[in-house]
């Protein structure tokens, strides 16, 4: 029984290091969403742009987009938006969500910078955010084009990441349902 007693620490030190072990293993960049293969949320907001007009989640249908969930106060948003320009320059459908920023702020932002949006909704509250399951900005999805999540990703869109959205997007319009994973 003595000798039991003196592989516990044994048994314990192997069960930590399993469990740190696995957990170097994980990629801190993705975070699950229980919105994958799930149609966006319903909203309606205005534009940033246009206060005036009404975007409800029906505007971003009809063909596969990138939604970028951003705001003039994030330093990494600032640090994606010319590889979302060049995006936008490529063909691809990019649409933005402004989360929880100033109307004023953003317009300047989008003029200093050029405007990668083809549609842009103001979220100054986090109403839309929230749905989303949105931890912090940037937060890119790819959608389908009957607006459904296929893909999260979050962090900056860099050149690298592109090249995995694109893929994406790429088999939506070639007509195959890409299910999240």
């Amino acid at each position: 029984m003595r000798r039991f007693i003196l592989f516990v620490p044994l048994v314990i030190f192997v069960g930590i290091g399993v469990f740190l072990w696995k957990g170097l293993q994980l990629d801190p960049t993705e975070l699950p969403s229980a919105l994958l293969n799930k149609p966006l949320p319903a909203f309606q907001l205005s534009a940033l742009s246009d206060p005036e007009r009404q975007l409800t989640e029906a505007d971003f249908k009809g063909e596969p987009a990138l939604v970028n969930v951003w705001a003039t106060w994030c330093p990494s948003c600032k640090q994606e938006h010319a590889q979302l320009n060049r995006i936008k320059a490529e063909g691809y459908k990019v649409i933005g969500i402004n989360y929880k920023d100033d109307r004023q702020k953003a317009d300047i932002w989008l003029k200093k910078y050029l405007n990668p949006y083809a549609l842009n909704v103001f979220d100054n509250e986090g109403s839309l955010g929230l749905d989303l399951g949105v931890y912090g900005a940037p937060e890119t999805y790819v959608i389908d084009a009957e607006g459904i999540i296929r893909y999260k990703h979050v962090g900056v869109v860099d050149e690298k990441v592109w090249g995995q959205l694109k893929g994406i997007i790429d088999q939506l319009k070639s007509g195959n349902k890409v299910l999240a994973q």
